[in-house]
């Protein structure tokens, strides 16, 4: 009767999504499904960077309808089969008003100069850099074009790197909220503003410290590109900001024009009858699972955003921000690990932390496939810190970029006491509990008492004390060694090479010729991808919460009643089902 239940529910509800809204939302799922219009004979692609960009490819198979569809890890792969394409003759490259993250500018660039190592232009055109705080790292970017322009009357304001923290202590005192929080150690800032009303002489030291290396890297790869030393592009830029026309004069850029002549100049370098193609409608319409039998498998496996205990349940299949599940990453290890076919694996992540116990599940697998003899090469992103280094240390190799952010050895802990604030409104809190001492210390109404304060620090200490532990150990590093390069301290990852955190710097491609010459690949290898998100067919049972059957029973009344669009719909989904369930097949590319 259950199943029944759930089966009409899941019929009900597919009903429901050939009418009204729903039918223009398949609508559009459908065309997003269909084979893509084949790419023209010559093309220069257009690369637009104002949306953003997520490390990693979108959890959600519907990410086009909200615009969350580019990633690093997928324009990196584009431009790379494109370098390799007859077809395509350039790019053209839409830089954005403020900052890109640096890591992400660091794997990029690297993408530029082998595109533009293939023979290929590029243009890159911005409408002005008017983040003061953020936007060297978008020059350095627009640097390795080659060819960089400005739109008349925009500003070139990329004069360094600034951020600003809030600090609400004194708020705090005002409405009697009590911050009851404690850090291992003193490096461990994210609590601070909660804690102070201004930064602590080790916070200011670390933040300094990592915006300083971010901001010397930017600057050395942007005066390479622009065959000037970095003493001399660091004074012309503090020196600003400058105009347009005056960052032409100064040899910041190489032209000032409008949108439309920096198209036609590079559509011209194609030759006649060239045309602008979307990146991403390339990347769909060239993507092709050519296959090398025989070729040795190197397993991918991604991880963006926070760390978090379990698998992913039931998201909405439009999706939110990016989270790493410990449950499904760890199988994923495991599952690479039992493949005869793996011989080595290749870890993306891009993540500020999370918490300890979902990085021990995830670090625990890692160790596992290492012990399999399967070399664990991790590539880290624009994060590799706090958890995301907790389950970095049991790799074989560490890779990340000059200014990914990693580290942050340390953890944190605590609560907000919002008893005291709620007085002051004439609420009276009160609570009763049974048991242990420690029974209370999580309770939002008060401050934790001595004792409760006492103990949760030793709850702190032990799990600070295993982290440490886990970085020696992976890292091959003694203990001491690992406690004074800790304490919560942000490094990046040119920083952190030379304490020994990390191997080399580079990208995920890097990453992947280093799990290759680690397994003895010679030549081409398949890269297998063991995380994936979702088919469109699983998504949309995770909304409506309807079975196969359900789905199965609603494709036959379509087929009864005869209606196209809905047969079309079905079968796209089906195939894009197919093809899901054949990851070791269809999810493999050629490198």
């Amino acid at each position: 009767m259950k199943q029944f239940l759930i089966t009409v529910t899941g019929v009900f509800a597919g009903l429901l999504l050939f009418t009204g809204v729903g039918f223009l939302f398949l609508f559009g799922a459908a065309a997003a499904l269909t084979r893509p219009a084949p790419v023209p004979s010559r093309v220069v692609l257009e690369l637009d960077l104002r949306h953003g960009l997520t490390d990693q490819e979108p959890q959600t198979p519907f990410a086009f309808l909200t615009g969350r569809g580019q990633s690093v890890i997928g324009v990196e792969r584009a431009l790379k089969r494109a370098a390799a394409d007859s077809r395509v003759r350039g790019l053209f490259v839409r830089l954005p008003d403020a900052g890109i993250d640096p890591a992400a500018a660091d794997e990029l660039r690297e993408a530029f100069h082998a595109f533009r190592a293939a023979g290929k232009p590029i243009l890159a055109f911005s409408q002005g850099l008017y983040d003061s705080g953020a936007a060297v790292a978008t020059y350095a970017l627009g640097a390795a074009s080659g060819d960089l322009w400005m739109q008349e009357a925009s500003t070139f304001e990329a004069t360094g790197l600034g951020r600003d923290d809030l600090f609400f202590k004194r708020f705090f005192d005002r409405y009697g909220v009590v911050p009851d929080f404690q850090q291992r150690w003193q490096y461990k800032t994210a609590v601070n503003p909660f804690l102070y009303s201004d930064y602590t002489a080790a916070h200011r030291e670390s933040e300094l410290s990592w915006m300083g290396s971010v901001y010397a890297s930017d600057l050395a790869e942007a005066a390479a590109d622009r065959r000037l030393s970095p003493a001399a592009l660091r004074g012309i830029i503090e020196a600003g900001p400058w105009s347009a026309e005056d960052a032409q004069a100064k040899g910041l850029i190489d032209r000032v024009g409008d949108l439309k002549t920096a198209q036609k100049t590079i559509l011209a370098s194609a030759g006649d009858g060239a045309r602008l193609v979307p990146l991403p409608a390339y990347d769909d319409a060239s993507r092709r699972f050519a296959f090398a039998p025989g070729a040795p498998e190197v397993a991918v496996i991604f991880g963006e955003g926070p760390i978090v205990n379990g698998g992913a349940g039931a998201p909405s299949p439009l999706g939110g921000g990016q989270t790493m599940h410990s449950d499904e990453i760890a199988k994923a290890f495991y599952d690479a690990a039992e493949d005869s076919d793996v011989k080595a694996i290749v870890f993306r992540l891009s993540s500020p932390g999370g918490s300890d116990t979902a990085s021990e599940e995830v670090a625990s697998a890692v160790r596992a496939a290492v012990a399999a003899g399967k070399p664990v090469v991790v590539s880290m992103g624009a994060y590799g810190a706090s958890g995301g280094y907790w389950i970095s240390a049991p790799a074989t190799r560490i890779i990340a970029e000059p200014t990914t952010l990693t580290g942050s050895i340390g953890v944190f802990g605590g609560k907000f006491a919002l008893g005291p604030a709620l007085a002051k409104f004439g609420i009276d809190a009160r609570g009763l509990a049974v048991g242990g001492d420690f029974t209370s210390a999580d309770s939002d109404m008060s401050p934790m008492t001595p004792s409760q304060h006492a103990a949760y620090g030793r709850m702190l200490d032990r799990i600070y004390g295993l982290f440490v532990r886990r970085v020696a150990q992976g890292r091959r590093m003694d203990v001491g060694r690992v406690q004074a390069i800790a304490q919560g301290r942000v490094w990046t990852g040119a920083q952190a090479k030379a304490l020994g955190l990390v191997d080399s710097l580079g990208g995920f491609y890097e990453a992947v010729d280093e799990a290759k010459a680690l397994a003895g690949i010679k030549g081409q290898a398949r890269l297998v991808t063991y995380t994936e998100r979702p088919t469109p067919m699983e998504a949309l049972q995770r909304l409506f919460g309807a079975s196969a059957q359900a789905a199965q029973t609603l494709s036959a009344m379509a087929a009864v009643a005869s209606d196209p669009a809905a047969r079309r719909l079905l079968t796209a989904i089906a195939e894009e089902r197919a093809r899901a369930e054949g990851q070791t097949v269809l999810a493999s590319q050629p490198y």
